[in-house]
């Protein structure tokens, strides 16, 4: 059976329906977690018995289901979510659930029992709502202000006033959300007696505005207002505050450092700030004693390249922090003592820990997510406080991801590889036998699309690195043995990486349906993409647009001299800095690549945000010529090839303004384009919908032109 359109527009891919989301119970007894019961993404939440592996439904779906403020809508656009239904939930120390929906708030107070409506967003919209650490009380955020209730219920009472119109208390902007990977703008200490917050002030960054062109209604709510700091120009104001419960605020001193990177709380009062400098080569963690107002600067991260930010920071009872750093070249984990003069490398090597997942004080031992076996995979590891060998624990090969619960022994394995489709097993910390299984994938449609594992390939790079590269090749028996038309699918950005043996290689639906119609397809990881090292990420500084588009050439040359790849047929297609890779390839290449399919692009550096180009470029005053090269705009002239350009016209990402500099470029070189524009959509295609009417537009523009 042939993959169909709709197939390729459905959400979730074959397989990738699995459980997620995993939280013990304070008491020890259970494992929740959500999951899809019906098979068209809406989520439920779901109980196992720790001691008997019985599973049991808890909530299939909330009562009401409220409206979703734009806030909401834009929290779910950059937490990249496309499921439905209950999304998110947490566990308070006292064992009742909380479950945001939309902008209201149930609480399940014990399992077996119906949850129970604690906020109703008619009346107070929640915005990122938070448990205090003593189960006693749940925060929120509502127009700008922080917000507490008790959790048995009650009327909220607003713990901070007199913020100014234009500012925002305790909302993280877009640059934290969307660039730092920081989606929360105020903690709890765990005391739970302070709450620290940011308070985001905007009035002096220009408006950008952002039309609903498809609303039927043409008034006020069809006009979306964001304050968007572009490359180069100002960022958001943040101060960082700190308030007790009875509305007094004391003020930070961060002044001299352009982000707030990452808050967290440690005993003591302690607030630890991670800082970084305008040009993200300084990082520095700051220590804040609230009752006594002293700061310290505990540490100081320097890279001549830049610094990229991280969540593998720990301070543990005795005094000591555990650390991650990039000095040596790889991300390693270090052991700082309660001095903090001194510190040691608890890993080390070529490779990189991906992240820790659980530190046992009690053992001293910690276990972590590493490429130790290969750049393409991520598995887990444990170590000792003192270092030395890690033990591997997970010997599946692929891609996993767990949940630990050190008091109860306990982990939840999450793993998946090109040949492996997703399986979840509960089990003892550190033992492969007897194990309960949660979940093993049983999707029919993984046999009836007959859907193929790529094979593995690498190259040489001009600067000697080798390239991780993978093909989908046609059916030999129906096409022959090549070479065959050609499709190179790209993401080649920085912070990203695209071959890797995990399951969603095997079901990215669009290529194996351009495999089942007789092209080859091929996915490179250009110098520049993550996971291999910052020496690996750094040939893009202050030049992106140049080494990866000669890695991916390359790539295309290799298949063509190994007669995979037909020479006069060749396409390129990518989303977001994909489309921006499609285009520079098709300008850049023109004798290589016939025509490029190019979704939601940056065409030009200038027009995106500070925090993420900056990174990577500097400032057009201080780079004007690696700007200038890096421009889309700048190589119109040499498109050659056929185009279409596609892009939803609501994206608060990469603006459509982006595009329709692009066309403008276009019309003026005289060069022809197709175009396909959603009026309703975002950065991503989300309304099913429209996500068949864009796969048909781009499979035909492939078979018709290649």
């Amino acid at each position: 059976m042939e993959i169909a359109l709709e197939d390729i527009a459905k959400f979730p891919a074959p397989g990738m329906d699995f459980p997620g989301s995993f939280a013990f119970s304070p008491d020890r007894k259970h494992a929740t977690f959500l999951k899809t019961a019906d098979g068209d993404g809406n989520r439920a939440l779901y109980a196992i018995d720790l001691d008997t592996g019985q599973e049991q439904l808890l909530i299939e779906a909330l009562p009401s289901s409220s409206k979703e403020s734009l806030e909401e809508q834009l929290r779910r656009q950059r937490l990249r979510q496309m499921h439905r239904g209950i999304t998110r939930y947490f566990w308070t120390t006292k064992g009742k659930i909380v479950i945001p929906d939309g902008n209201s708030v149930y609480i399940l107070d014990q399992i077996g029992h119906p949850p129970r409506l604690l906020m109703d967003s008619n009346e107070y919209p929640a915005t990122d709502p938070k448990v205090s650490l003593n189960g006693e009380k749940l925060s929120f955020v509502c127009r700008g202000e922080i917000w507490v209730i008790p959790i048995e219920g009650d009327v909220p009472e607003q713990i901070t006033h007199g913020k100014i119109k234009g500012t925002t208390r305790g909302l993280a902007d877009y640059i934290a959300q969307e660039e730092m990977r920081r989606p929360s703008g105020y903690w709890w200490s765990k005391e739970s007696d302070y709450i620290a917050f940011t308070e985001v002030d905007e009035r002096h960054i220009p408006e950008f505005h952002i039309l609903h062109s498809g609303n039927s209604d043409p008034g006020l709510e069809s006009i979306e207002t964001h304050r968007y700091p572009f490359a180069g120009s100002e960022n958001p104001r943040v101060k960082l505050g700190v308030t007790d419960f009875r509305g007094n605020i004391t003020w930070l001193d961060t002044s001299e450092y352009e982000y707030i990177a990452r808050v967290s709380w440690g005993i003591d009062h302690l607030l630890y700030v991670q800082c970084q400098n305008r040009e993200q080569t300084k990082l520095d963690l700051l220590c804040f004693d609230i009752p006594s107002g002293r700061r310290r600067t505990i540490l100081k991260e320097e890279s001549d390249v830049w610094i990229n930010l991280h969540d593998i920071f720990y301070p543990l009872k005795d005094g000591k922090l555990i650390w991650a750093s990039e000095r040596t070249g790889y991300q390693h984990i270090y052991m700082y003592d309660p001095n903090l003069q001194t510190h040691y490398p608890v890993t080390q090597g070529d490779w990189r820990v991906d992240a820790i997942s659980a530190v046992d004080e009690s053992n001293e031992a910690i276990y972590f997510n590493a490429t130790i076996d290969s750049h393409k995979e991520s598995r887990i590891y444990k170590v000792s406080f003192e270092g030395g060998d890690p033990e591997l624990l997970t010997k599946e090969p692929g891609i996993h991801s767990s949940t630990f619960s050190i008091t109860s022994g306990r982990m939840v394995d999450t793993y998946h590889s090109l040949t492996q489709p997703p399986t979840v097993r509960l089990s003892k910390i550190g033992k492969s036998e007897g194990y309960i299984p949660i979940h093993q994938t049983s999707d029919p449609r993984i046999e009836l699309l007959d859907l193929k594992a790529p094979d593995f390939f690498n190259i040489e790079s001009e600067s000697g690195e080798v390239l991780s590269g993978a093909i989908y090749q046609p059916d030999v028996e129906k096409f022959g043995e090549g070479p065959y038309p050609a499709v190179l699918y790209v993401y080649g950005g920085p912070h990203a990486q695209v071959v890797t043996n995990g399951w969603g290689m095997t079901v990215s639906m669009r290529v194996q349906y351009l495999r089942q119609q007789g092209f080859l397809v091929s996915v490179l990881d250009n110098r520049g993409s993550a996971r291999r090292g910052l020496a690996f990420e750094s040939h893009i500084k202050n030049n992106m647009g140049t080494v990866e588009v000669r890695d991916q050439t390359d790539g295309i040359k290799h298949l063509i001299e190994k007669k995979l790849a037909d020479p006069e047929r060749i396409g390129v297609y990518g989303w977001s800095y994909g489309g921006y890779m499609s285009l520079m390839c098709l300008a850049q290449a023109p004798e290589v690549f016939k025509l490029a399919v190019v979704g939601a692009p940056v065409v030009g550096w200038d027009g995106y945000d500070t925090h993420y180009t900056e990174r990577y470029m500097s400032t057009p005053a201080k780079n004007p010529s690696g700007y200038q090269n890096s421009s889309v705009i700048a190589h119109v002239p040499d498109i050659q090839g056929k185009l279409l350009l596609v892009h939803g016209l609501v994206d608060e990402n990469v603006h459509f303004r982006h595009t329709a500099r692009l066309i403008n470029a276009l019309i003026s070189e005289g060069k022809d384009y197709d175009l396909a524009l959603f009026p309703n959509e975002r950065h991503m295609p989300r309304m099913e919908a429209d996500r068949v009417y864009m796969e048909r537009k781009i499979t035909k523009f492939f078979r018709e032109n290649l």
